[in-house]
């Protein structure tokens, strides 16, 4: 997997357990003053990120817009009905109460009094920014009943600016709303806010979520996503939806939240500003279909990659099956599938169980049932706890391959720790172990999978494949970063990754220069990154993903935004290759694996 962070947030999404100790660190507050202010909350708000009252008890009078009573943040949304006609202070706050039901209702004018807390979702560390909120709220009088809710703010093309942020330290500065995307969110932080007929870019999940976009036209995808293609281009229009109805659609990439999707402006750390919907469009499905693949012809060799998702043999056959059928009837069967994320025979039992013999069986007994090949397969089981991922479940790469299309050359000596190398004579390349980890001693995998290489016969003619699995983006801040722009600190490990593999093609080039190269696998990296550049330096490889029109280089989606994590990449020999994205998983709600998998055919 390759999201930089997890979905969910404390509203409900992590356990009371944790969530005790998340608030603790990440509610950052000055001292209480015993004397309490009464402001307004537009005065409350400012006009920066962080408020000028912080930590200091506050009365405040607005409506109560909307009202969250269950799970563990607990709370409801009041608002200034006037405003103070200033456009970069928010009308809104919430007041969080916990694990309390509150006792207000929509429609009441209530005097609240209260301290004044920064809430830094997933704590401070994480980067994110910060949501002004009221704590341990008192509600001193309720002056009115049934009023009528402020009119909300319609999130479009027109209201959000198309440049993102400034860059710097954001918390310092003063916000403008109508020059950055991300001021214009802040300055309506806890505000009524409307989205319509929104047009889904990210599917929902398992916590009750999903991605619209208000400005339809940016960036889209053939399918109906948004396509995320440059770190200088966030996509400014995404915002996550989740519903304070108690009802959720199970929404694919492409539908329709047709008419109005109504409620309060939250940020949660985990995919950002959020429409908190007290009324929520009607879903219109768009019908969006899984793609298939062509057949390979007699004279190509089609290989594939397919990051199955912590596959292991607990898992419910249902998923096997769903996984076979994509192998079988989406790839029409390749010569050669590269997998990643294969878990061992027990899964996440941390027992020291390393071997993967029935995960690989179960999924090839299943593809078999689908009425595909009798695949093979070859791998290297990991040391254990050595190469990331799940704790316990010891995920590596290999590969299935169908013997009655495609040779492999067994060379023995590979081992979880034993460098392979490149031998050969007379011009012509050749594994010294196959297959074999690619230098598993560098600390550029440390915690990470090792790539590994195996020598293929295809029609009498070698090709050289290395599957890879580069370590993930987690620790990276988020897009709407507090500093601006966002700190990638793994992208440091997954240049030495890149360099290991790039050395590795390059010793193959050097024996064999018309050497057959396949480097394919979740690089965990996007096409235009650094991480690619390091990876194709000097080596003539292609990056095929790079080569398809902008609007389809996607096989992941995160956070409403379509992208490359998955990549194939062939050596100058293998000339016009057929490459192809197929999207089966990542725009559905429903999913196998969260990547989609591809495909090259070649003719060696």
């Amino acid at each position: 997997m390759g999201s930089p962070q997890p979905s969910g947030s404390r509203f409900g999404l992590l356990t009371a357990t944790l969530l005790t100790g998340v608030l603790a660190a990440a509610t950052l507050v000055a001292p209480q003053s015993a004397s309490a202010a009464t402001l307004t909350i537009p005065a409350l708000q400012g006009g920066k990120r962080v408020s000028a009252y912080n930590g200091q008890t506050v009365v405040v009078t607005g409506i109560v817009t909307a009202v969250r009573s269950t799970g563990s943040a607990r709370g409801f949304w009041i608002q200034d009905p006037a405003g103070d006609g200033d456009p970069a202070t928010s009308d809104g706050v919430f007041a969080f109460t916990g694990g309390t039901t509150p006792s207000a209702k929509a429609g009441d004018k209530v005097t609240v009094r209260a301290r004044v807390s920064e809430y830094y979702p997933g704590g401070s560390a994480a980067g994110g920014q910060s949501l002004t909120e009221l704590t341990g709220p008192t509600i001193q009088s309720t002056l009115s009943t049934g009023n009528p809710l402020p009119a909300p703010v319609v999130l479009d093309s027109a209201s959000i600016p198309a440049a993102y942020a400034p860059t710097g330290s954001l918390e310092p500065l003063t916000l403008r709303p109508t020059v950055y995307a991300q001021d214009f969110f802040e300055s309506l932080e806890g505000m009524r806010v409307q989205v319509t007929d929104a047009r889904v870019v990210g599917a929902s999940n398992a916590y009750d979520e999903l991605f619209v976009t208000a400005k339809p036209d940016e960036n889209p995808t053939p399918r109906g996503g948004t396509v995320y293609g440059s770190y200088a281009a966030p996509n400014t229009g995404r915002v996550k939806v989740a519903s304070l109805t108690g009802s959720f659609p199970a929404a694919d990439v492409g539908d329709v939240l047709t008419g109005a999707t109504t409620g309060p402006l939250d940020y949660d750390g985990f995919g950002g500003y959020t429409v908190r919907a007290t009324a929520l469009g009607i879903l219109a499905a768009h019908g969006l279909a899984p793609e298939t693949t062509r057949a390979q012809a007699s004279g190509e060799l089609a290989v594939a990659t397919y990051n199955v998702e912590n596959l292991d043999p607990t898992d419910p056959q249902e998923k096997f099956d769903r996984l076979a059928a994509g192998i079988v009837t989406h790839l029409a069967s390749p010569g050669i599938v590269a997998l990643e994320e294969v878990q061992d025979d027990d899964g996440a039992a941390d027992d020291g169980v390393v071997a993967a013999d029935r995960t690989y069986g179960r999924l090839i007994d299943a593809v078999t049932a689908a009425g595909g090949p009798a695949y093979a397969y070859r791998q290297i089981d990991p040391e254990d706890g050595q190469d990331g991922g799940e704790p316990g479940g010891n995920i590596r790469v290999g590969f299935l391959y169908d013997p009655a299309r495609v040779g492999f050359t067994d060379r023995p000596g590979g081992t979880s720790t034993a460098a392979v190398s490149v031998t050969g004579a007379g011009g012509t390349a050749a594994l010294s172990f196959s297959p074999g980890r690619i230098n598993p001693g560098s600390a550029a995998w440390n915690s990470s999978r090792k790539p590994l290489a195996g020598e293929f016969t295809f029609q009498g003619k070698t090709v050289f494949v290395i599957a890879n699995h580069f370590n993930s983006k987690g620790g990276d801040q988020p897009l709407d970063a507090r500093v601006q722009p966002p700190a990638r600190p793994s992208e440091t490990q997954r240049a030495q990754q890149a360099a290991q593999v790039n050395a590795f093609v390059k010793q193959l080039l050097a024996v064999q220069a018309d050497a057959r190269v396949i480097v394919l696998g979740d690089l965990n990296d996007y096409e235009f990154s650094g991480t690619l550049s390091t990876l194709t330096a000097g080596t003539g490889l292609t990056d095929l993903p790079a080569t398809l029109p902008a609007g389809e280089r996607y096989t992941y989606v995160y956070q409403g935004d379509s992208q490359v994590l998955d990549h194939i990449l062939t050596s100058r020999a293998l000339t016009a290759p057929d490459y192809d994205i197929v999207h089966v998983n990542a725009e559905f709600s429903d999913q196998a694996s969260d990547h989609d998998p591809q495909i090259v055919r070649v003719r060696p």
